[in-house]
């Protein structure tokens, strides 16, 4: 299939249509179309592929384009049917079977795994020279598909067709002229299931719908063009040249760029000379800065100058020691003043404390005098009483001692600020300094210390006075710290500046010396440049032919995928032209048990990529709606269904092969579609080949079909394997047409069986054809009885019913007596039916029952024939 498109594809590149490159590489893919066919775009794997065939083919390639196999093969006469299928080995087949076909329907069945889809496979091979299925799951080599497994072997088969006027044709294969012959179960599922995918999946409709996904892909593999990667379009030997004269034109521009760098470099170092001292060179500034081996740089003596710990300042001044020693003294004073004013009131100190007592005991004798125990109604004054009144007149005493508390506390604390000016003066000047006595190790802080001070020392002056002096010598020593300090910070800023300087020079040095570098190496590059590439000029020449043809490739590339794509893309429109009204019928047809509202009135097919399939429906004509949105599955799968059987015959396909239409077609529309194919006269004319799986199935299409023309049909049994790896065949497939079987059995004088099939067989006419013939010719609607609400429709009642119907002088067939005739034979007026009793002692099993009548049974069946005949 995948190779039958490409194929067709390269005949749309005759002529003025495409040119010669793109022929011949379209060639070039067609003669290695094994090789490119598994390889995709993973990894770059077709690409690469493609430039390595290009590459070692693009010369001895034609381009011409060959005429297409089949155009040569075509057959000269229509074909009527196909006659005979010889197999094997082939597939399942082990050995050789030759198959009879010669009739209209050829209907097959077989549970799965007995060989059906191998003899449909055979006849796509015999008529298209290719299997799809081989393709689909990655066979290289088709013959090994298709090779018998067990006995190794393959056999082509070969197939016989009549023409229209009944001579043998043997078939050649021929797609173009079969390919539609072919309905298929997986492709029917495929298109029913991308209603579940993506939007941008569902353009791929029609494409999957005729099995051209696999094309498709096919296509899709080829990516767009040819990058760089995979094809030298440059030279790789023109571009070192190129590089490397780059590279001389590089050093020409290096050596200028070096005498401008170098100029720049000496404006900065005169600058930054000027910057650290007028009348200096840059290399003595180097010397100067940095030092030599007989000297030290300026840079490093401030170094280890500022290495050096700075003095520690005492931070005390006269003014300070002053004010700290008037506050002490103030306060010193008013202590002792309140002190002894507190003296002066110690008798009322003493009273204060009684009174405080006297209260205090008041809880624990309240009712008597603490002193006297004399009872309170008999003292003149109440102790109690009294001593509350005294202690109110007493509390600016207690007011007092709380000043005097605070006084004495604040006190001490700015003694104590004195003693750190001491301890202070005894860190600083700690050899035989006088106020060493005063240390508080040897002496408790307080007044008495305080006062202390203030006592002539042996050398006559008292300890404050040494202690104002060597204030004043400190506040001194402060100052001249404060200098070295600053000092200190300018040789900070100073040797910040030097290095900053220095690494100016170090940045300036390093540029110097790679401008420098730079400007030799150009300059050596340029003098060896011609001596050292003469060989590589020469191949450089060399190579242009390979670079051009390498670039006609890649333009020729280009195209053809352009051209491959565009036609991919274009076959689903091709395919679907002119059949949306054929689709609508046939879609109908499968549906005609479905409300006027459920049909179809247009069908709009996808031409184009990114289209919608679109359905409007009989109540509402002019609205369209997107079908896989609104179509359940089993509908979708109706739709496809009619494209594939519209296409058949829009191509006049001589014949139509169906593979198991059971498993493609859901429950509710096989009637149906039965019906289409074998009632309807869409197909009347064409031969049907149709397999299935399902024993109810085969039974139902030749019970639709009038038994004379079962009788003609070509019934096929595939049968389970017993041992042997073969596909077993029945060729003599016993009917599943209650008429044609009850006939079979009456020849054979099996009576009994023939009474059964013939109760079935009116089973079935009364239920399907006599029921519908009414419908069509008088009323319809019956008034049938049930035992029980779920008890099947009784055949008797049902005949009777029917017979009524056309027996009203209101029916409107004027031959009603041929179909009336039949049923009243079997019913009988009277109603004690012989026939009858027949009908129903044939179905049922009685032990020691008389013989049936060999005549009478053949009545009945006459009666069924007669039936059956005329109502085909």
């Amino acid at each position: 299939m995948i190779r039958a498109e490409y194929q067709r594809f390269m005949q749309t590149l005759h002529g003025q249509n495409a040119t010669d490159t793109v022929r011949k590489l379209a060639n070039i893919v067609s003669a290695h179309f094994d090789e490119l066919l598994p390889l995709t775009t993973h990894q770059g794997q077709r690409i690469r592929k493609m430039v390595e065939l290009c590459q070692t083919y693009w010369g001895s390639t034609a381009t011409s384009i060959p005429p297409l196999v089949e155009q040569e093969v075509t057959q000269e006469v229509l074909l009527s049917r196909l006659k005979s299928l010889t197999v094997g080995p082939f597939r399942g087949f082990a050995r050789q079977e030759v198959f009879d076909l010669n009739s209209r329907l050829v209907l097959i069945y077989g549970p799965n795994g007995t060989g059906k889809s191998s003899f449909c496979e055979a006849l796509e091979y015999t008529l298209l020279g290719n299997v799809a299925e081989a393709d689909s799951k990655r066979f290289r080599d088709q013959n090994e598909y298709l090779r018998n497994a067990f006995v190794n072997a393959l056999v082509a088969p070969s197939l016989i067709a009549c023409d229209t006027q009944g001579n043998d044709i043997a078939i050649a294969p021929n797609e173009s002229a079969f390919r539609f012959c072919f309905v298929e179960k997986n492709r029917i599922d495929s298109f029913s299931r991308i209603a579940a995918q993506a939007p941008a999946k569902q353009t791929e409709l029609i494409a999957t719908l005729f099995g051209l996904e696999a094309f498709t892909e096919f296509v899709r593999n080829f990516t767009s063009e040819i990058g760089s990667q995979y094809i030298d379009l440059q030279g790789q030997q023109a571009l070192r040249l190129a590089q490397k004269q780059q590279g001389v034109q590089g050093a020409h521009q290096q050596i200028q760029a070096s005498v401008t760098e170098l100029q720049r470099i000496a404006a900065d170092e005169l600058a930054l000379t000027s910057s650290y001292r007028q009348g200096i060179s840059f290399d003595q500034m180097i010397v100067e800065l940095n030092g030599d081996d007989k000297t030290l740089g300026r840079i490093a003596q401030l170094d280890n100058e500022l290495q050096q710990p700075a003095p520690i300042k005492s931070n005390l001044s006269s003014a300070m020691f002053e004010a700290m020693g008037n506050v002490a003294y103030q306060l010193v004073n008013e202590l002792r003043q309140r002190q002894q004013q507190l003296a002066g009131a110690s008798q009322e100190v003493s009273f204060k404390q009684l009174y405080e007592a006297v209260v205090q005991v008041q809880q624990s004798s309240p009712d008597s005098c603490p002193a006297c125990k004399t009872p309170l109604q008999q003292v003149q004054v109440n102790p109690y009483m009294n001593a509350g009144q005294e202690l109110i007149k007493l509390q600016q005493l207690g007011e007092l001692q709380q000043k005097v508390a605070k006084l004495e506390q604040k006190a001490v604390q700015a003694i104590f600020k004195v003693r750190q000016a001491l301890n202070t003066c005894l860190q600083f000047f700690s050899l035989h300094n006088p106020l060493k006595p005063f240390e508080l190790v040897n002496i408790q802080l307080g007044l008495q210390w305080w006062d202390s001070l203030f006592v002539p020392l042996p050398d006559t002056f008292t300890a404050w006075q040494h202690l104002v002096s060597q204030i004043q010598q400190l506040e001194e020593i402060d100052k001249q710290t404060e200098v070295t300090v600053q000092n200190k910070v300018n040789k900070q800023t100073e040797l910040n500046r030097l290095r900053s300087i220095a690494q100016q020079i170090l940045v300036l040095t390093t540029q110097k010396q790679t401008a420098l570098a730079s400007q030799v190496n150009a300059q050596t590059l340029i003098d060896n440049f011609q001596n050292q590439n003469a060989q590589l000029i020469a191949s450089v020449e060399a190579e242009k032919t390979i670079v051009a043809k390498n670039q006609e490739i890649v333009a020729a590339y280009a195209m053809f995928v352009q051209r491959l794509t565009n036609f991919s893309n274009s076959l689903p429109a091709q395919l679907v032209a002119d059949l949306g009204e054929l689709v609508v019928q046939l879609y109908n047809s499968f549906n005609r048990n479905d409300a006027q509202t459920e049909l179809l009135a247009n069908v709009t097919l996808p031409l184009a990529p990114n289209q919608r399939l679109r359905i409007a429906f009989q109540n509402q004509p002019e609205q369209l709606y997107d079908a896989l949105h609104i179509l359940s599955e089993g509908h979708v799968r109706c739709l496809g269904l009619a494209i594939l059987l519209a296409k058949n015959l829009k191509e006049q396909a001589p014949v139509l092969i169906f593979d198991d239409p059971v498993n493609a077609i859901d429950d509710d529309h096989r009637e149906s579609i039965r019906r289409t194919l074998f009632e309807d006269q869409y197909f009347s004319q064409k031969q049907i080949i149709l397999t299935c799986h399902g024993e109810e199935f085969f039974k139902d299409i030749q019970n639709l079909l009038p038994a004379a023309e079962t009788r003609n049909a070509r019934l096929l049994s595939f049968l389970p394997r017993l041992g042997e790896q073969h596909v077993r065949v029945d060729f003599n497939c016993a009917p599943r047409n209650y008429i044609l079987a009850a006939r079979n059995h009456i020849d054979r004088n099996e009576v009994r069986d023939a009474l059964a099939k013939s109760r079935q067989g009116l089973e079935a006419l009364t239920k399907g054809k006599v029921w519908k013939y009414v419908s069509r010719f008088g009323d319809g609607s019956l008034s049938l009885k049930f035992r029980s609400a779920s008890s099947p429709i009784e055949l008797r009642g049902l005949a009777e019913q029917l017979r009524s119907k056309i027996a009203k002088a209101d029916f409107s067939d004027p031959n009603k007596a041929r179909v009336y005739d039949p049923i009243d034979q079997l019913l009988n007026r009277s109603g004690d039916s012989r026939e009858w009793r027949y009908l129903n002692k044939g179905t049922h099993e009685e032990n020691d029952r008389s013989e049936f009548d060999r005549q009478t049974v053949e009545l009945i069946i006459m009666s069924l024939e007669q039936l059956d005949s005329v109502l085909q």
